[in-house]
Parts: structure tokens; C-alpha cells; sequence
């Protein structure tokens, strides 16, 4: 039955305009509207094909992926695509690779920390990819203590240079995308040592392989570590290794906007605020939790289109069995997860507008927001990805076994996904950095300091502490000022608590170590709030389309009563609410899934995504899942004979009892 829409019958149950929804869920129509030529550019080009990397060798899938980049640079230049197109087309050839970090983390670097002289040396080069950086800060004994890093630049003022040296083995660089086997550059970040004395880690542009014949220059060892997780996936990536045996650099690579050494050797600060670099750092950030909302916007579609199309049980009288979709089971694991997409589509869009604002304000040296974005940002990008990990994975278990095979597309996207979790920050880590921003607002609150932005409601700590929820039905949850009430006082409460038990402490460090995971719990609670909070803002703005704005009602209802559901115990401890209230929470919840039901194909209809983007046959546009997989199944390199390579070497013996006359 190919070509029939078997999924048809649910896109006409929708109750709102799906073409609206994209707009929103895209952020504007112009975005949109780049984002489908795109999207289907790429998924019209043959070359771009990607259902059988799944069975390609390392160094096949490897070559292939070099291939891929390079055509995609070459329709970049032909079809003259502005940054933004260019960055949608790498983004839907989806596949992991060297330009991720060229683009993302290399050229960030230098406009964030070099020189106006240094910019105009090595920004042409870059954005013409005459030259392929990498960001290479990770070592083999270093990861989230940057400060812990090993790797020395030693200035030489005799001959004007650094030396970059890899002391210990530790001090390896370990993991850089794009390192193992084609950058020609990378952004270093080593010890600044000068005349003896150790000014920290700072970063230096050094050259890591020939620009004639790619081999590695003098004093450098670099290559691939590695196979990793998962089919496909991330094996498509070259992380590498990197260790430098005294190599020379000219002391003008060595990033240079916010601190230099002079010519004598002198270490100097500019006049440019340190503070500066921060901007690159909430820039990566922000990106990551755009990331996150798109990788679980994939996965729910697919579980939630495969869900309409898998029937199973409650066939009576010969009539169909029941879609799968139906179970109140299903709806109660996959909903919060539909919903938790859209929300993390807010937060990352105003995620994209604070980077803007800390830019202005760090251009006009107005640092008063910095901790606070510096903690945002840490921990949304914790959040969402621990949320995206386990979603993506719970969306596999919601299309039973058939989510294991990797046709399902589920698995690869698992794989490719989850160092997410660790890179740019430990997501434990990252929230004990915020749990040390919200025990420093704590501890300022008496001496009358406003707090500001995203914890700004702990300058009502005392009335959040004091009041009490006024829910009386369950109808009432689906107001966003009860449901923002009792996530503020659960979050004040939960930071205060921590504070008080800090105070114990004669030693604050000793007090922050043994006290770790309940820092960790409150800081979760505060970046769930945010998240709350910024679905609630978007609320607030105009929606156009009909019923879109009703049908984002419910979603953040959803994502925020399954929230409370979650963490029921936090909320109670804390007296945030009352059982009867948690009940009643509960109750809406569960009448809420109903209301989500006949709009499911097309809420995930709006995130706008290609069959060929989405790389599954489980979740299909059409929903004609099985014949599909019947073919697929076919193609896999074992079916390429009928009798296995092996056969007559190993299980003909056996089956005829000649194993001991074998040749084994």
C-alpha cells in the first residue's frame, strides 16, 4: 500500500491550525520557510543518503561522512546560501561532523577571544575553510576542571615564541571532534607561563598538520581514540588525541583580546574586560538546548506516529484491535514528553534573546547580569539534555521491540545524542555551579540585594516561604499563576533549606561537599521553574492560528503538572502544596491527556521534519510502517546470501556430528 496515508484519519482531527503551529515552533515564518527549502534540498539530493550507515565499516562511514561535508560545502558555494541556510543545510544532513566544530566551536573562539588583528588574519581563512579548526580544551586527565588543565605555553623571549608541551600523559588532548584526522588548526588551551610564573589557562591558535600533504607537523602526535557508542552515530565524528613535544608558536597566536604578553615577556590585561569571553560560552550554550528540543522533537515524532499505526489488544467481534496510542499508559509516558519539546523550543529561543541582551550589556562593560546568565545557562543546559537523554530512550521503549532495530532510528539518535550530557560541562557539574549562585543569593538576601532575571522571585522569599496554595478543584491547576506559585515556593524553599543546612558548617567547602546532592536537587527545581515560567511568557505573547494558542495551553499544563507528578515528594516536603492539592494535580493531569490525544499526529506534524531527516521507518510521515520494515530488513548485507559465509566451516560439522575431523 505504498503512497497511502495511512495516517491520514488522525491529521483530521486536529483542532487548530498545524501550519500556524510551525511557524511557532520554527520561531518566525522566515525561519520556517529557510528551514523547509533546506530540509528538503537536502533530502532530494542522493547524495545525502543515509539509511545504510548503520552497516558501513568505521572507515567507510568515516570516508562517507568526508564526502557528505565536502558536497555540502560545494551546493553551499553553488546555490550562494547566506550563514543562516548554510547552517540549516549541515544541520539536516545530520551527521556528525569536523565542520560541527569548525563552525560551532572554532570560529566562536576567535571572535570572541582574538584580537581585531588576529580576527582579520584568521576568520577569512576559516569561513572559506582554507584552513579546518577544532576547539581543543578536553584532556585525557581534565574534562569539567578547565583549571585542572596540564598542557603548558611556555613563552621563549629569546626567539618570540610559545612552546606548547604535553608534560604527562594526562595532559593528552583527548576527545576534540575533528582533531583525529582533518583539522589543520585548533584553538589550544594551555598553561600561560611566563618567566616562571603560571598565569592559568588561556587559548593559542596553533597549526597541527601540513597545509601540502596533511601529515602532522614537527612535535605533534594526534589521531582517532576511537570506535564509540552506538552504530553509526557518533563514529562518523574523528575525536582525537593530541600531544605536543615542544612545539614553537609565534607569541601573536595566542588569543589576545583579553590578555597578552608583551614582546619582554610581560603578562598584561588588556583593557577589554575578561568578562567578554563569557559571550562564547552562553552563545555554545544556547545552542545545546536548541539542540536538545530538536533531538526530542525527532524521537517523540517517531513514537508518536508509530503510536497511531501499532495496534494491539481489544480486538472484539472481529473489529480492530486498539491503537496503541489509546492506552492511557502510553499517553501518560509520551504526552509529558511532546510537551517537554515545545518547552525546551521556548526556553532555547529566549535562551537565544539573553545571549543577545549579555552581549550588549558586555560590549557596554555592564557585567551586573553575568552570574546569573553564567547559571541559567549552565543549568538549562543540564536540564534539558539529562531530559532529552532519557526521553529519547523512553520513546525507544514506547514502540516495543520494534524501537530496538536500527531502522527505527531511534537507537543511532540515542548514540549520537547522549554525550550531550557531558560535554560542555558535566550535567552534575553544571548544577553545582548553579546550586553555588543560588546559595550566594540566599546569603545576600538580608543585606537587601535585589536578585535578578531567572531568580528574581527569591526577593519574595519571605512570602514564598509563608503562603500557601489556594487550590480548591483541580480546574484550578490550569492557572498559570497557581501552577507558578507553588514551582517558585518550591524552589525558594528547597535553596533556603540548603542555605540553613550550609550555615552548620564551620568549613563552607566541606559544608557544599557533604551537602552536594540536595544542592544538586535544589537546583534542578529552580531550572525546572524556569522552564515553567518561559513556556508561561510565551503564552502571554500574540499567537496567531486557530486554536494554536489553546493547544500550547495544554501542552504547558502538561509539561508542568507532570513535573509537580514527578517530583511530587519535593513539593510536599517542602509544604509547597498539600496531598489533597497533589491529588487534584494528578487528577487534571491524567483529563488533560485526553484533551492532547486528538491533536498528536499534528502537533508533531508542526515540527516540520523530512522522512529523510527523520531516518526512520517507525516513524514515517505516511505511517506505512510495515511493509517498509519487511523491505528493510531485506537489505541488510547478511541477506546478501542465502547460506552464511561460515556455513560449511562451522555449522555443517556440527548439524553432521564432524566437528573433531573439522578445520577449525
Amino acid at each position: 500500500m505504498e503512497g497511502v496515508d495511512h495516517l491520514a484519519h488522525e491529521r483530521q482531527k486536529a483542532l487548530f491550525d498545524v501550519d500556524e503551529m510551525k511557524v511557532v515552533w520554527a520561531g518566525s515564518r522566515h525561519t520556517l520557510e529557510v528551514s523547509d527549502r533546506m530540509s528538503r534540498l537536502v533530502a532530494s539530493d542522493p547524495a545525502f543518503r543515509k539509511d545504510n550507515r548503520t552497516m558501513l565499516s568505521r572507515k567507510e562511514l568515516f570516508k562517507n561522512t568526508l564526502r557528505k561535508t565536502a558536497h555540502a560545502w560545494k551546493r553551499i558555494i553553488e546555490l550562494q546560501l547566506t550563514e543562516e541556510e548554510a547552517s540549516k543545510l549541515r544541520s539536516f544532513v545530520d551527521e556528525p561532523a569536523f565542520t560541527d566544530l569548525h563552525w560551532g566551536m572554532f570560529v566562536p573562539a576567535i571572535k570572541g577571544q582574538g584580537t581585531d588583528e588576529q580576527q582579520q588574519k584568521w576568520l577569512p581563512l576559516a569561513y572559506k575553510m582554507q584552513i579546518i579548526g577544532c576547539y581543543a580544551q578536553t584532556e585525557l586527565g581534565h574534562g569539567s576542571n578547565v583549571q585542572g588543565l596540564e598542557t603548558t605555553a611556555t613563552f621563549d623571549p629569546k626567539t618570540d615564541e610559545f612552546i606548547i608541551d604535553s608534560p604527562t600523559l594526562t595532559s593528552s588532548k583527548w576527545w576534540p571532534g575533528g582533531l583525529g584526522k582533518v583539522s589543520t588548526h585548533a584553538v589550544v588551551y594551555a598553561r600561560l607561563i611566563t618567566d616562571g610564573q603560571d598565569h592559568g589557562v588561556h587559548g593559542f591558535i596553533v597549526q597541527l598538520r601540513s597545509m601540502d600533504d596533511h601529515m602532522p607537523l614537527p612535535g605533534i602526535t594526534v589521531g582517532d581514540i576511537g570506535m564509540k557508542f552506538g552504530n553509526g552515530a557518533y563514529n562518523t565524528m574523528d575525536n582525537g588525541v593530541l600531544r605536543f613535544d615542544h612545539v614553537r608558536i609565534p607569541r601573536d597566536q595566542m588569543l589576545m583580546r583579553v590578555s597578552k604578553v608583551t614582546r619582554e615577556g610581560k603578562y598584561v590585561m588588556s583593557n577589554v574586560p575578561r568578562q567578554l569571553v563569557y559571550g562564547t560560552m552562553v552563545y555554545v550554550r544556547q545552542t545545546i538546548v536548541s539542540d536538545a528540543s530538536c533531538a526530542l522533537s525527532r524521537a517523540v515524532t517517531i513514537a508518536t506516529r508509530y503510536s497511531a499505526v501499532r495496534r494491539q489488544f481489544g480486538s472484539q467481534n472481529g473489529s480492530p484491535e486498539t491503537q496503541v496510542i489509546d492506552y492511557k499508559t502510553q499517553q501518560s509516558r509520551l504526552f509529558p514528553l511532546l510537551a517537554s519539546a515545545y518547552a525546551f523550543r521556548f526556553v532555547g529561543e529566549w535562551l537565544k534573546w539573553l545571549y543577545t541582551d549579555v552581549n550588549q550589556r558586555l560590549q557596554a562593560s555592564d557585567f551586573s547580569t553575568l552570574p546569573e546568565v553564567h547559571a541559567c545557562t549552565a543549568g538549562l543546559k543540564s536540564l534539558t539534555t539529562s531530559v532529552t537523554a532519557d526521553a529519547i530512550e523512553e520513546c525507544r521503549k514506547l514502540c516495543g521491540g520494534h524501537g530496538y532495530l536500527c531502522s527505527s532510528g531511534l537507537p543511532e539518535l540515542f548514540a549520537v545524542y547522549v554525550p550531550a550530557c557531558t560535554y560542555e560541562g558535566d550535567n552534575v557539574v553544571l548544577l553545582l555551579q548553579v546550586a553555588r549562585y543560588l546559595m550566594k543569593t540566599v546569603s545576600q538576601l538580608p543585606s537587601g540585594k535585589k536578585p535578578v532575571g531567572t531568580t528574581s522571585y527569591m526577593g519574595r522569599v519571605e512570602h514564598l516561604i509563608r503562603c500557601t496554595s489556594d487550590v480548591q478543584r483541580a480546574e484550578d491547576w490550569l492557572k498559570p499563576n497557581v501552577v507558578l506559585q507553588a514551582f517558585e515556593a518550591r524552589a525558594a524553599r528547597m535553596s533556603v533549606a540548603c542555605a540553613e543546612k550550609l550555615s552548620e558548617f564551620a568549613n563552607p567547602e566541606e559544608g557544599f561537599a557533604e551537602l552536594s546532592p540536595i544542592l544538586v536537587e535544589a537546583s534542578a527545581a529552580h531550572c525546572q521553574l524556569i522552564v515553567v515560567s518561559k513556556f508561561i511568557e510565551k503564552l502571554q505573547q500574540d499567537i496567531p492560528g486557530k486554536g494554536v494558542k489553546g493547544q500550547l495551553e495544554i501542552l504547558c499544563s502538561v509539561y508542568a503538572l507532570h513535573l509537580l507528578h514527578k517530583h511530587q515528594g519535593d513539593f510536599l516536603s517542602t509544604g509547597s502544596i498539600s496531598p489533597k492539592q497533589a491529588s487534584l494535580a494528578n487528577d487534571q493531569l491524567l483529563s488533560l491527556y485526553a484533551k492532547v490525544r486528538p491533536n498528536a499526529i499534528a502537533l508533531v506534524d508542526a515540527f516540520n521534519y523530512t522522512d529523510h531527516y527523520l531516518g526512520s521507518v517507525l516513524g514515517r510521515y505516511d505511517g506505512n510502517v510495515y511493509p517498509n520494515l519487511y523491505e528493510e530488513a531485506w537489505k541488510d548485507p547478511l541477506n546478501d546470501s542465502v547460506v552464511p559465509d561460515g556455513y560449511h566451516e562451522y555449522i555443517r560439522p556440527m548439524i553432521k556430528q564432524q566437528l573433531r575431523n573439522a578445520r577449525l
